[in-house]
């Protein structure tokens, strides 16, 4: 008896259309149409076919319809529509991964800008490294339709494997479980750094998906570390917020998702945010006493670039480091708006330089004119200081430079 599925989009840039009917005769089949068939024709049909003997299936008709994909998305598309036939079958027919994305990530490092890319979309996920945010997401939860949503584990899978995202932290948001569980199956292995838990609402969440990380690293022998970020989106996780905060070593920051949070409390979201502050401003304090990142939501009218600046100046009030972005143009307002401004940093120096020089006198008290130095204006002038090098607004060296100066 024929077996037969499909997977992926007809007439989608960079995508295509496998329909797989696996026969008791006649051998491997593939038919092809393609907008590039005269340079590539040949080479998607010779991949094809040895994914068909890969997976051992020797009699089959193979029917793709190509809109210019890379080698990635078809080899994700044909594997996708075999374990739809053959759901037994766990061998994965991956490449070699990429060179350039054995890099590791700092735990400490800026995450100003998160740009969401849904991941069942391959035109959207290959030049997303382009635009230089702190981090990519690819997506598996709410920008997945229900039911791309298995295919498109294959699409993240290859994409980490086989994507340049120019050095970028590369992230997922996962599913909410339990079929987040089965996500990280797709992407532990193939170089995640980071896992986005959405609508957490308890520290037992957190504590799961860890563990399961922890399991596949082993299985895997992956010596990178691999973060967390929980997303609050609910009542109930905000009030746990702290918990989950602090319910794994692994967790890096702490998000707000406002528009599944609004819903939940039974609100409607506005520009103003009245109805979301409490709930911003408990994730901050939950994230800062735990010792991580806040980082703010999404702003969703991508047209708005003023209502932007002033929403990310607001979030950079309340104590956010971060804020999500859902169109490569939010990035350059995202960065701009959280870079810390002139005169801080200029103050910030002061503070550090006088700091310094009270130690050398041997004195654990500091002065800047006529006003004392406390410790909470210390901590706050080392964060700016960090925050302008990271925004590389100051060298790292900068002391030194200063002291140089002073020499001439």
């Amino acid at each position: 008896m024929a077996k037969e599925a499909q997977a992926g989009k007809k007439d989608t840039a960079s995508d295509c259309r496998v329909h797989i009917r696996i026969k008791e005769s006649g051998g491997i089949k593939v038919k092809l149409k393609s907008k590039v068939e005269s340079m590539y024709g040949e080479a998607i049909r010779k991949s094809a076919a040895e994914m068909m003997k890969f997976f051992g299936i020797k009699n089959v008709m193979l029917d793709i319809e190509d809109s210019g994909c890379l080698p990635f998305v078809l080899t994700a598309r044909i594997e996708a529509a075999v374990k739809k036939c053959l759901p037994k079958r766990k061998e994965e027919y991956i490449s070699p991964i990429f060179p350039q994305n054995l890099y590791r990530v700092e735990r400490d490092r800026p995450r100003r800008s998160r740009l969401y890319v849904p991941g069942d979309q391959p035109r959207l996920i290959t030049n997303a490294g382009l635009y230089k945010p702190d981090a990519i997401i690819l997506d598996l939860e709410d920008s997945v339709a229900p039911p791309e949503k298995e295919f498109a584990r294959y699409i993240v899978r290859n994409a980490l494997r086989d994507v340049d995202f120019s050095g970028t932290e590369r992230m997922v948001r996962i599913n909410q479980l339990p079929a987040g569980i089965e996500d990280l199956d797709f992407i532990v292995p193939h170089g995640v750094h980071t896992v986005l838990i959405p609508k957490c609402e308890d520290e037992d969440a957190v504590k799961e998906i860890d563990e399961r990380i922890q399991d596949l690293r082993t299985q895997h022998k992956i010596k990178n570390e691999i973060y967390l970020i929980p997303i609050i989106e609910s009542a109930l996780g905000t009030v746990n917020a702290y918990k989950i905060a602090v319910a794994c070593p692994n967790n890096v920051a702490l998000t707000i998702g406002l528009e599944d949070f609004t819903a939940d409390i039974g609100a409607e979201r506005t520009l103003e945010g009245k109805e979301s502050f409490l709930a911003r401003q408990h994730v901050v304090l939950a994230a800062r006493a735990a010792g991580i990142q806040p980082l703010d939501s999404v702003f969703s009218d991508v047209t708005d670039e003023e209502g932007l600046r002033a929403s990310v100046l607001e979030a950079k009030s309340l104590g956010f480091e971060g804020k999500g972005c859902i169109h490569p143009g939010q990035i350059r307002i995202v960065h701009e708006s959280f870079a810390p401004g002139r005169k801080e940093i200029e103050r910030a120096k002061k503070i550090s330089l006088a700091l310094d020089e009270a130690r050398k006198k041997g004195s654990g008290v500091a002065a800047l004119g006529s006003k004392m130095i406390d410790p909470p204006v210390v901590k706050r002038a080392e964060r700016i200081l960090k925050l302008a090098v990271q925004n590389n607004q100051i060298p790292a060296n900068w002391k030194e430079e200063h002291s140089d100066e002073g020499k001439k």
